[in-house]
């Protein structure tokens, strides 16, 4: 078989997004964000992310067809986010993908898209080498995967026990005045700060905590310490060194993140490191895992920015992993999953 041609269908959470990748050639990506309707709100209100799917649906999918010089009997196969994400979002995603589906007469894979988020960066770096690694950051995923077979079979070695790295920053950036989404901002203010200016505690890396979690993450104990340090500034009247807080607060994370990653690949002889997920653009994080890695004999493969956040190059590019493999389209009728476990790749 020729490089399968896969279009991708995004729409997880506020991002509606439409790509086409060949095998492992990016043809065309489409992102249409409503991000910004949902900053007054300080989140995503599902439902206002909802009725952005749908108003952008159509226009997203026609101009990834559209700039890739091609129409829907032209790709080999659909491949659409049907979890997690939230419920709303995903059923507007994924009823658009099935009627095209279905008019086209195409097979259609219902795809994990917390998977996808690694399985992008092979448009970078190409196939995965054997015991791979995959350290998913995002707002509400931190997770350290096995990856045995993209298309078959991964494994979780550790996840978040509370908030996410992602739900960290934002909860913090709430509490410094930043506006949604916070953790640009944060990133923006690290990169002038003293990253040992205040001490701000490694989760689940110490004791007996730390033995018991030496693969899972919990970044809940980070936000409180941090939110009750600069309580205890203002009580005192003192000003809040904004720069130093965000450096102290990225440092921690990132360095939190690439000792369980580095552990991790020890355990498995994984020399792989991917990445992926909206946290994963963090500067911190990526100068952090490419230092440690260095120091480790492990090479850190991390996205280009554009493919870090939401988008449909993922889901595209994990449907080719599927149609590649010969794993069996979903059913027609197949159903959402908002909570779609880390181990289940396609529905």
């Amino acid at each position: 078989m020729s490089e399968p041609i896969v279009l991708g269908i995004e729409s997880t959470c506020d991002e509606t997004a439409a790509a086409v990748v060949q095998g492992r050639t990016l043809i065309s990506n489409v992102v249409a964000s409503s991000m910004d309707e949902h900053a007054r709100y300080g989140g995503v209100i599902p439902e206002i992310a909802s009725r952005a799917h749908a108003e952008a649906f159509v226009p997203c999918v026609s101009k990834a067809l559209a700039d890739a010089n091609m129409t829907l009997s032209d790709v080999d196969a659909i491949a659409v986010s049907a979890g997690p994400g939230l419920a709303g979002c995903l059923a507007v995603g994924v009823s658009g993908a099935k009627s095209l589906a279905w008019a086209a007469n195409k097979p259609i894979y219902g795809i994990n898209h917390v998977i996808g988020h690694f399985a992008v960066t092979q448009l970078q770096f190409g196939p995965f080498p054997k015991d791979t690694l995959a350290l998913i950051v995002s707002g509400g995923h931190t997770s350290l995967l096995h990856v045995e077979d993209v298309a078959r079979h991964i494994d979780v070695v550790g996840t978040t026990l509370d908030d996410a790295a992602g739900e960290c920053f934002d909860k913090v950036a709430r509490l410094l005045g930043f506006p949604y989404p916070g953790g640009p901002h944060i990133d923006r203010h690290a990169q002038l700060g003293n990253p040992h200016a205040i001490k701000v505690p490694q989760g689940l890396t110490q004791g007996k905590a730390g033995q018991q979690h030496p693969y899972d993450f919990s970044f809940s104990g980070v936000k409180t310490a941090v939110a009750r340090w600069i309580e205890q500034q203002q009580a005192e009247g003192n000003e809040i060194p904004i720069d130093d807080v965000c450096a102290s607060l990225a440092d921690s994370v990132a360095t939190v993140l690439a000792k369980k990653a580095m552990r991790g690949c020890e355990q498995y002889g994984s020399k792989t490191l991917i990445v992926g997920g909206g946290f994963s653009a963090n500067s911190q994080l990526r100068a952090k895992l490419l230092e440690v890695g260095a120091k480790h004999g492990v090479e850190v493969r991390i996205p280009q920015i554009k493919l870090c956040t939401d988008n449909g190059a993922m889901v595209a590019m994990l449907g080719v992993n599927l149609v590649e493999s010969g794993v069996k389209p979903s059913e027609p009728d197949f159903a959402i999953d908002s909570a779609m476990p880390l181990t289940k790749i396609s529905m």
